[in-house]
């Protein structure tokens, strides 16, 4: 059969939207409204969850003040990334010690006093805190006292983080060594929003290279490497921050922190922090957490027995 005239096809065209309309117009008009008690929810009654930062991060590692000022449901995410290798106490006082404080705690019955090592350091460590706040988190103050000076106690006190970290590490699931090709340096670091200090450590820097699972060079720093990629490259970023000072010459409104920072698959500091060129690495780079300052190095310079030393550059 053939197609029907053009007349008779948009006569039927007309009846139908004339009907549809007077349909659409009749269900309109006698519909009554639930009341207002009775209203549905929109569908997408839950808004998303904004995209986390670097300071949103710091943020909720500080007091009060800042932390709250995060939005609520990016808060909740950060923190289920936080594995802590010593308690978290935002509002823990500042204590006094009398005498000089040992630096090498790190076995189970020194924990106490190693705890507030960290939330609380030697007064040189303090001191710095302190600059760096004062200069507005100006990395050219904090350069001044450590180059060309060696202090010995701030020395002392980075080489107790590293070894803070490699015995505490494992209960939170991250196991590293002391070694070139894992765990050996750190970023000293100054935020540019409030100037509190930081060193942003990084492990397992030169897994081996592997056909299946690590398929890539990295050069001659990378051979000989023993370091698996795994899980445990979730792991590889450890934060300290020092005590933050407050705006009186001798108050402090937040003590030290020391975290291992989560960046699985599918957590908020995978998602929103890591740059998706390097999330196969779990690099959090410490540019986004402020100015770099130093590179802090933890180096083997012994023969025969082993002799750690730091070394700033």
């Amino acid at each position: 059969m053939g197609n029907p005239p053009f007349s008779i096809r948009l006569t039927i065209f007309l009846s139908l939207s004339f009907s549809l309309a007077a349909s659409s117009s009749s269900t309109l008009f006698f519909f009554k409204p639930p009341s207002s008690s009775l209203s549905l929810p929109p569908l997408n009654s839950q808004a998303p969850v904004p995209k986390a930062t670097a300071l949103d991060l710091l943020s909720v590692l500080g007091p009060a003040s800042q932390s709250s000022a995060v939005n609520p449901l990016v808060a909740q995410e950060l923190k289920s990334c936080f594995k802590f290798l010593v308690p978290f106490s935002p509002d823990k006082p500042k204590t006094g010690f009398s005498g000089r404080r040992s630096l090498w705690v790190v076995d189970g019955k020194g924990r106490k006093e190693g705890n507030e090592l960290v939330w609380w350091p030697p007064e040189p460590v303090l001191e710095l805190a302190r600059l760096a706040v004062d200069s507005g988190g100006n990395p050219d103050a904090i350069h001044q006292i450590l180059d060309p000076s060696v202090i010995p106690e701030l020395n002392s006190y980075l080489g107790y983080l590293f070894e803070l970290i490699v015995d505490r590490g494992p209960s939170v699931g991250l196991n590293v060594s002391l070694n070139r090709y894992d765990f050996f340096h750190g970023h000293l670091f100054v935020s540019q929003e409030t100037g509190r200090l930081g060193i942003l450590f990084h492990a397992k820097e030169y897994p081996a290279y592997d056909d299946k699972v690590f398929p890539y060079n990295m050069g001659f720093c990378q051979k000989g490497s023993d370091v698996r990629y795994d899980d445990s490259m979730n792991l590889r970023n450890i934060l300290w921050l020092a005590p933050l000072p407050g705006n009186s010459n001798k108050g402090w409104v937040a003590p030290g922190v020391l975290v291992v920072l989560d960046a699985r698959p599918g957590g908020i500091i995978y998602r929103d922090i890591i740059p998706e060129y390097v999330r196969f690495a779990r690099t959090i780079y410490e540019d986004d957490l402020g100015d770099v300052v130093v590179d802090v190095n933890y180096l083997n310079v012994g023969d025969s027995r082993p002799d750690y030393q730091i070394f700033i550059c």
